[in-house]
């Protein structure tokens, strides 16, 4: 099925048709070599003849191809080319669903170009040489084409390869593509989409585990994204090759992108999510510890790592079980002589508190006694190649053939197969080796045949939405399996829009001070190319981390949306406390309070999920207009309210940080700080740079060993003096549960405002959720002044108190109050 594009008037008579009329006017012998045949070579738009307008989409033609331009928002606007003016089936894993939410726009047909508006942003197309751009209301022209767009014929495959190529200005710079192993600006560099198992990979290694075609490029402190949809293998080339050219090309599909106005990179970020999705709301105790070894076995071995979490009173959410639980390692599968009754480890460690998250791959081994290989080759869900021979590749179980997880019906199936994990208590699964990963091969041969939900496919296609699919068949089985429970999902390897679906690690990385640092911009770079919920293996994958680094990697984790430790099998042990002190007592320390800030933590996923905000934040998108920040990659805000800034050198004493303008305070000694400045911070192993953004209100939890350990009995929250009124949320539901999607949450917001002899916090509340505890437990720091009266909704407080040394005032109240003054 073809897209039907209007007829456009007048098309004037192309190359092509007289190429036909001179066939018909002269017979060549087959012997004979044809006339006018051109050779391969890269082909431009011409000029463009004519433009039709159906609803909101503009069709522009030069004669042979066409151009189809989408008004998506006032923001966003896509765009199609079709080299022959054939477009393919409008279908995309990463939008699933495009719908135009604008209402006014215009075409202005000008002496000089096609002009398409919006009530913020203008599509130029140049009537001389059909070059594309793009300008704000104030006609400043944010990105515009260097060549016109361009194509080459496949003649192995068919297709073309399709490329795309915007001017690059001189002090430009560019963030995103996902978990690339770079400096935080990619500016100056080359980048491939191709997933890719990288074990141990390196510093500037390319491609590796993920393919987000996303980018935001910044210039004269206005933002704006591209966001270049297209499964092939992709290449993206910021200034590398000429410093004057940004590039983006594929070998094969659409020339298919989409323009994302800012002028803020945070608005390019929840532009990028209005088409992608966000993250749904994880369950609270995949927020707490995580722990993982290739391989926690036998039972005995898993039982003694549960108990040294509780001996040692570190708190723990989650335990891993890695390829070794399976017999054989065949998918769903047990091995009864480690495990000889999984059932009853489940609910003993749950007894405990823990929850067990399980490994799945998608290699599925060639055994007919396989009850998953027997329905699979029965149903016929396994990949064939182009002859009609099964994929068939090397992995951990030895010969193996894969489900095509492009197929609706596959994935389905897939979901099902989790039932009896979801009956012994698994609460999560770990979908890893998923690039796909082969052993020898790398992955997939190109000829392997997918059914892309309906749409045909090779793997040149299907190869970087492969993870993607199957981890969205595995959460959407759990999803049905748990009933109203949210299941925990995590994968290896993804594309855009993975994060509807799934978690993700940066993958096998290494026990290294420059494995510490890449972790840092990794996490922020893939909370900024749309994946929110992101960790690294704390302490490193492979390689052995002393007890300095291994800590200082347990602070970084600890604002990291996901956290968890994770080891190889060759490598010694690797739990909180197996380095001894001090190392233990910093290690508890850390962890102890990642449990205490799990309502932000929590407050700040809402934020995400309701409003597409990114978790992680680097300093660049908090001040864009200040050149500096476009090097700083150390520094970030978990949310808005909280700057983090890791140790990453060994031995490391003290650091300079920068602060974002405004006021601070030290987490740790509530000491205010003006920003706008590097400041330089004592760094002794038992802390790391900490601050809170004057005004914030930070909700507390008391330390618990697990999530829901304790009934809770009184927030705290911890309010920070401002004379700027300043926001905050609070976010509470039941944790566990999809109710939120039917408002039964509570999300409360505080708006704290101070005066030199005053201080005022209010809070308003929306949703249907009410939390059991009846209090809030107030400690106000930074107050400038002595307080000597506080009145509660009408109400007098008596019963307060206040440090003057520390400047900190105590009190309580009721949950449900609405104004409080401080005077």
């Amino acid at each position: 099925m073809e897209d039907n594009i209007p007829p456009i008037e007048p098309i004037p008579e192309s190359p092509a048709v007289k190429l036909i009329e001179q066939e018909e006017e002269v017979f060549q012998h087959v012997n004979n070599p044809v006339l006018g045949l051109k050779p391969i070579v890269k082909k431009y738009l011409a000029a463009p003849t004519g433009v039709v307008q159906k609803g909101n989409k503009f069709f522009i033609t030069d004669g042979e191809a066409t151009v189809e331009i989408t008004v998506v928002t006032d923001e966003i606007i896509r765009v199609r080319l079709a080299p022959h003016s054939v477009f393919l089936e409008e279908f995309s894993y990463a939008v699933p669903k495009l719908e135009s939410k604008v209402s006014v726009f215009h075409l202005y047909d000008e002496e000089a170009e096609y002009r398409i508006s919006t009530s913020t942003v203008n599509c130029h197309i140049s009537k001389k040489d059909f070059f594309v751009s793009f300008s704000d209301s104030q006609n400043h022209v944010t990105s515009a084409d260097a060549v016109p767009m361009h194509w080459e014929e496949n003649i192995q495959f068919g297709g073309y390869y399709v490329f795309g190529t915007k001017v690059c200005h001189t002090e430009e710079a560019f963030f995103g593509l996902g978990d690339k192993p770079t400096d935080l600006n990619l500016r100056g560099k080359r980048f491939v989409n191709w997933n890719t198992d990288a074990y141990s990979f390196a510093w500037n290694q390319d491609p590796i585990y993920r393919s987000i075609p996303f980018y935001i490029s910044l210039n004269e402190g206005i933002a704006h994204g591209i966001f270049f949809d297209n499964t092939f293998k992709a290449h993206f080339d910021f200034g590398s090759e000429d410093r004057d050219k940004t590039s983006f090309w594929a070998d094969g599909g659409e020339l298919q992108y989409y323009y994302i106005h800012g002028p803020n990179m945070m608005d390019v970020v929840k532009r990028y999510h209005l088409l992608t999705g966000t993250h749904p709301m994880p369950p609270l105790w995949a927020l707490g510890y995580h722990q993982c070894r290739w391989s926690y076995y036998p039972e005995s071995k898993v039982m003694k790592v549960a108990k040294g979490f509780r001996e040692n009173q570190i708190p723990c959410d989650g335990i891993y079980l890695d390829i070794d639980y399976m017999d054989g390692y065949r998918c769903f599968t047990w091995n009864r002589k480690y495990f000889p009754d999984p059932k009853k480890m489940i609910k003993e460690l749950a007894a405990d508190g823990f929850k067990t998250v399980v490994i799945i791959d998608p290699g599925i081994r060639v055994d007919d006694n396989y009850w998953v290989f027997k329905e699979g080759k029965e149903k016929r869900y396994f990949c064939r190649r182009c002859d009609d021979y099964f994929m068939e590749g090397h992995v951990w179980p030895g010969r193996c053939q894969f489900p095509d997880f492009t197929n609706p019906e596959v994935r389905e199936w897939w979901g099902t197969l989790f039932d009896e994990l979801v009956q012994l208590g698994v609460a999560g699964v770990w979908n890893d080796m998923n690039e796909p990963a082969v052993f020898g091969a790398g992955t997939f041969p190109d000829d392997v045949r997918h059914q892309y939900d309906g749409y045909r496919g090779s793997h040149r296609k299907a190869h970087n939405i492969y993870g993607m699919q199957m981890v969205r068949a595995t959460y959407e089985g759990m999803r049905k399996l748990m009933k109203n429970k949210r299941p925990f999902t995590i994968t290896r390897a993804g594309y855009s829009g993975v994060q509807r679906f799934t978690s993700v690690w940066t993958g096998d990385n290494v026990a290294s001070w420059e494995h510490l640092r890449l972790g840092n911009v990794q996490c922020q770079r893939l909370s900024m190319s749309g994946i929110p919920f992101c960790g690294t293996d704390i302490g490193g994958f492979s390689g052995e981390p002393d007890g300095e680094l291994f800590t200082r990697w347990i602070q970084m984790g600890t604002f990291s949306p996901f956290m968890r430790a994770h080891s190889a099998g060759d490598t010694k042990e690797r739990e909180p406390w197996s380095f001894g002190e001090p190392y233990t007592a910093i290690n508890r320390k850390f962890i102890e309070l990642r449990y205490k800030l799990i309502p932000y933590l929590y407050s700040t996923f809402w934020e995400h999920h309701r409003y597409g905000f990114p978790i992680l934040r680097p300093v660049v998108m908090q001040e864009q207009d200040e050149i500096n920040n476009q090097a700083r990659q150390d520094e970030f805000t978990y949310g808005d309210k909280i700057l983090v800034c890791p140790v990453m050198e060994p031995g490391q004493i003290s650091r300079n940080v920068y602060l974002p303008k405004g006021n601070w305070f030290g987490y740790w000694d509530n000491e205010p700080i003006e920003g706008g400045r590097e400041i330089e911070v004592s760094t002794p192993l038992e802390t790391i740079p900490l601050f809170v953004k004057a005004g914030s209100v930070i909700p507390e939890y008391p330390v618990m060993q697990y999530v829901g350990e304790k009934e809770i009995e009184e927030v705290k929250l911890n309010v920070y003096y401002s004379e700027a009124i300043a926001n905050s949320f609070f976010f509470e539901d039941y944790g566990e549960t999809f109710a939120y999607e039917q408002d039964i949450y509570s999300e409360k917001k505080f708006v704290v405002s101070g005066k030199p002899t005053s201080m005022t916090i209010e809070q308003s509340m929306e949703g249907l959720y009410t939390p059991r505890y009846e209090n809030y437990h107030f400690n106000v720091a930074g107050l400038p002044f002595k307080p000597t009266k506080i009145i509660a909704d009408g109400k007098e407080v008596t019963d307060f108190t206040f440090d003057d040394t520390l400047k900190l005032l105590d009190f309580k109240f009721t949950k449900n109050f609405k104004h409080i003054e401080i005077a």
